[in-house]
């Protein structure tokens, strides 16, 4: 047998386990993440870390044109220091995040899923104001982004179900 006969052989019998374990993408036509696309309209936003939260929301699983599902949630974020020098106070601040949600399905008004999730981001302070608000800004906006992907993904992973 040549070698490249031997290599084919290999690939088909490696990829074999993979076929039979029913592994489908999330995005695969049918599949979990497609069955979401458009269907979930996420609470109104009131707060920037919402609008924040919303937008990435939306980004990931599109805007709502005939939503089936509502997405209640709730943010808290707090924020510690990480790093310190002598006499200039914290220089790196970690930012933390926790979200409870839950979707309900609208026509029948039942609780498909709901959960908690934790998350955190960094920023660093420097002299100015202006860069640290500026900083701690882009941290609350990677953070609502973060946390947006986290459901996103256990939606979609409960659908899947």
């Amino acid at each position: 047998m040549s070698l490249s006969d031997r290599r084919t052989v290999l690939l088909a019998l490696a990829a074999l386990p993979l076929a039979a374990c029913g592994f489908t993408p999330a995005y695969a036509p049918g599949g979990p993440g497609q069955v979401l696309r458009g269907q979930v309209r996420a609470e109104d936003p009131v707060t920037t870390r919402d609008f924040d939260f919303v937008a990435a929301f939306e980004e990931r699983l599109g805007r709502p044109a005939a939503p089936r599902f509502d997405l209640a949630y709730t943010i808290t974020t707090s924020e510690r220091g990480a790093a310190q020098l002598s006499g200039l106070g914290p220089t790196r601040i970690t930012l933390f995040g926790e979200i409870d949600y839950s979707l309900t399905e609208i026509a029948t008004g039942e609780t498909v899923t709901s959960g908690k999730l934790r998350n955190f981001t960094n920023y660093s302070t420097t002299d100015t104001q202006l860069a640290t608000r500026r900083a701690q800004e882009d941290a609350e906006k990677r953070l609502m982004r973060i946390l947006a992907d986290q459901v996103a993904a256990r939606l979609m992973a409960a659908l899947a179900e």
